[in-house]
């Protein structure tokens, strides 16, 4: 990300472009530091200590190559990725559509990187103050979907302070059948033998999920010790009231016209949980009122992503000055105060 005006400057060009350039600015412009955190926004997520709970959804840094600038911006922890073991291009071009008329994205990238080992490379020159996950992909043409992960958990071990495991993303062909019981025991099953760190393991999943299907990954993932679920991923509904010329391309569907979905989604995991598995909101979070919303509906951190493309890198801010403030008027001491109680 570059200042908010140079935010606005970008959405003039291509979609794939303008995320080209950004993550140049990202790598070699002198950004300041963010201020630092109120100590009322610090909280911990699965044995992670976080400065505050705002933190960068997988998919703007796909190949943690762009943590110096990312680690001065003011998110609470950063997830770099998707990664998968061998790099591929991805789908083909125009992949990547901006929806400005209704405030979203949609991408069908196809988990396009540069694979495991420049991955890795660029971790071990990460910031060290900075919070970093991993997020896991497989790749297209794999013969073994779950040994691709093992491969990803393993090839990062002592790199990364957290892993997500990503089988919610549409533009993999098959890969959401993993959020089936049967292969979901399996993959969490090779994923849990595979660990070799303490470093904890999310698992991430798509809002275009009924409650009882949530209901029934959030008994998979505590049988198999996965230490939070992010809750969720692109979708792909396309609601009726879409305005932009692009809103019928294929792909993910991020941005404001998820927020609905991925807040009924947030709450149905909580329900299910019951407090047993921690959970992180994404989806369509634009404002401190709408991360408010996640952390009473039963978050405990958020992440944001499409939203940065129309209200630039200050958005980080903007929402930690809101969530500070709220905390405060409504007599918290703490984010984890907050989490799950109903407004």
């Amino acid at each position: 990300m570059i200042p908010d005006f140079g935010a606005a400057a970008l959405r003039l060009l291509d979609p794939e472009t303008a995320h080209g350039l950004a993550i140049r600015a990202l790598k070699h412009a002198p950004i300041p530091a963010a201020a630092p955190d109120d100590p009322i926004l610090a909280t911990r997520i699965a044995g992670l200590n976080l400065p505050n709970p705002v933190g960068l959804a997988a998919g703007l840094d796909k190949n943690a190559e762009a943590l110096a600038g990312l680690s001065r911006l003011g998110f609470g922890f950063v997830e770099c990725g998707s990664v998968t073991p061998l790099a591929q291009p991805g789908n083909p071009r125009p992949r990547l559509f901006r929806l400005t008329e209704d405030r979203a994205i949609i991408n069908r990238m196809g988990f396009n990187n540069d694979g495991l080992d420049a991955f890795a490379a660029h971790l071990r020159r990460r910031p060290p103050a900075t919070i970093v996950g991993a997020n896991l992909g497989a790749n297209k043409d794999t013969g073994d979907r779950a040994a691709d992960y093992v491969t990803g958990l393993r090839g990062l071990g002592g790199l990364s302070d957290y892993f997500t495991v990503n089988i919610s993303s549409p533009n993999t062909p098959g890969l959401r059948a993993l959020q089936g019981r049967d292969a979901l025991d399996d993959l969490l099953g090779r994923v849990a033998e595979a660990r070799t760190t303490p470093a904890p393991v999310f698992l991430k999943i798509a809002p275009d999920l009924t409650a009882d299907e949530i209901a029934m990954i959030v008994e998979a993932a505590l049988a198999h010790r996965i230490d939070a679920l992010i809750v969720s991923n692109t979708t792909l509904d396309r609601p009726d009231s879409l305005r932009a010329p692009d809103r019928a391309e294929a792909g993910g569907l991020s941005g404001e016209p998820l927020k609905a979905r991925a807040l009924t989604a947030l709450r149905e995991a909580a329900a299910a949980a019951a407090g047993r598995i921690p959970l992180i909101g994404v989806g369509g979070i634009a404002s401190g009122r709408d991360a408010w919303d996640r952390i009473r509906a039963g978050a405990t951190a958020i992440q944001i992503y499409s939203a940065l493309i129309y209200e630039g890198p200050g958005l980080v801010g903007r929402i930690k000055r809101d969530l500070a403030a709220r905390l405060r008027a409504e007599g918290f001491s703490s984010i984890a105060e907050a989490v799950g109680r109903p407004c």
